[in-house]
């Protein structure tokens, strides 16, 4: 995030808010989601993954003024959303994570990969309550995007 914070060319208004979009879709983002398939997701986490996605978003298309008053306003989520056509942040990790379990549950159960994201844990529980595994994630995005 700092990175973008700090990139002055991606607020200049030489570029227009098409090559904006697609240097966020397609350098911004695959960097900021690498490795998301394996991510266990609190709602604190979701919620900064939103604040960054807006954050860029605003950037990208930069303030308005409003025909009535002639005064520059801020742009608000709802606006944002409206004319961004992709799906959130949030939405494309769990959507990630769900084509990854599909790739873990035909693995042979022999695979490194397989035995720690599906496998059980040994030993002595944490005193707590029990964390909430990758395994379980996937089966609350998967009734969250209504597939199951």
């Amino acid at each position: 995030m700092l990175a973008i914070n700090r990139c002055r060319n991606f607020c200049l208004p030489v570029l227009s808010k098409t090559p904006k979009i697609k240097i966020y879709r397609t350098i911004i983002l695959p960097v900021v989601l690498y490795g998301c398939e394996t991510w266990s997701l609190k709602l604190g986490e979701e919620r900064r993954l939103r604040v960054f996605e807006n954050r860029v978003l605003k950037r990208v298309f930069g303030p308005k003024r409003d025909e009535v008053t002639e005064e520059w306003r801020k742009l608000h989520n709802e606006w944002l959303r409206d004319r961004y056509s992709l799906p959130n942040i949030v939405r494309g990790v769990k959507s990630r994570k769900i084509r990854w379990a599909g790739h873990v549950v035909r693995m042979e159960e022999g695979r490194v990969v397989h035995r720690i994201l599906v496998g059980k844990s040994e030993g002595k529980s944490r005193l707590g309550g029990p964390r909430r595994r990758w395994e379980d994630n996937i089966k609350m995005d998967l009734q969250e995007m209504g597939g199951g």
